[in-house]
């Protein structure tokens, strides 16, 4: 009686591409539920397999890769609650408040090669550097903000093999009142090279600043201004490695008529929902 049971309560591809298209295209895990008819367990579930399918897949397939250009930036969200909001107790846990994804953009393909989940300081934009070295065939110009944990982690991933320069926007005075929430007006920026010869012109975080914006708009989770937000770090971690994997491999760019796995020579084809779900197959 409990095989019948098992073997009656496991998902068919069908279900299981439903419910995983209806994540990768922005929808919240209680949004998924009423669309698909899923309970909300079965969703998160399915999230946390796939997510960790996914997270292996890409590890494996982003090696010697031939970019030229790399930009990186770290995006804000938060876990459980906000880092103001959250007790002692929970900070204390390392599993409530304010989380960082470090994410790394190829301005030509578009690919997004490596991400890292962590806090804002320097252990994690090092272990984050160390990760996108690794995966690179040779030379790149690098570009990143002004945030200053860039400066030792970027040195001791790749030392002199790098031409590296920080992008630093100078804004205005913040607004007030009903815009509050408006970011400030950006009134210029400062181009600093830190070590090699990067080109002046490809000096620029505009193309992963835009990646941001994906993100926010891809995953629920990351939408300012609502209770959207991740309970779990786990399901935090499993929800982008399910993001970028539908947009690496299966969302074809807009502006290059492909997915950026396949300007990358990563992949030959357009991956289908099915393929990324038959992945949590292949891994077990």
């Amino acid at each position: 009686m409990r095989c019948i049971m098992v073997f009656m309560n496991k998902l068919s591809t069908a279900k299981r591409s439903q419910i995983i298209h209806c994540l990768v295209e922005g929808n919240s895990i209680r949004a998924t539920c009423r669309m698909t008819g899923a309970s909300k367990n079965t969703v998160t579930k399915l999230l946390c397999e796939i997510g960790a399918a996914c997270s292996d897949f890409q590890d494996k397939a982003f090696r010697n890769l031939p970019c030229k250009r790399i930009q990186c930036d770290e995006i804000w969200s938060f876990v459980g609650a906000k880092e103001k909001n959250a007790s002692r107790e929970e900070k204390g846990k390392g599993r409530i408040g304010d989380v960082w994804t470090w994410t790394a953009l190829c301005p030509d393909t578009k690919l997004v090669p490596c991400w890292f989940v962590g806090t804002r300081e320097g252990a994690s934009a090092y272990h984050f550097m160390s990760d996108l070295a690794e995966r690179l065939a040779s030379r790149v110009q690098l570009t990143t903000d002004g945030h200053r944990a860039y400066l030792e982690a970027v040195d001791s991933a790749f030392g002199t093999e790098i031409d590296y320069a920080m992008l630093v926007k100078i804004y205005g005075k913040s607004p007030g009142g009903e815009g509050r929430y408006s970011p400030a007006q950006c009134i210029g920026a400062r181009r600093t090279v830190i070590s090699g010869k990067p080109e002046h012109k490809h000096i620029s975080t505009s193309l992963m600043e835009r990646q941001n914006l994906t993100m926010r708009m891809g995953m629920r989770r990351f939408t300012r201004l609502t209770n959207a937000f991740s309970k779990k770090l786990e399901n935090h971690e499993h929800a982008i490695a399910l993001h970028f994997m539908y947009y690496n491999f299966a969302r074809i760019h807009q502006s290059l008529r492909v997915t950026p796995a396949m300007a990358a020579g990563i992949s030959d084809h357009v991956w289908s929902i099915e393929e990324i779900v038959g992945l949590i197959e292949n891994s077990n």
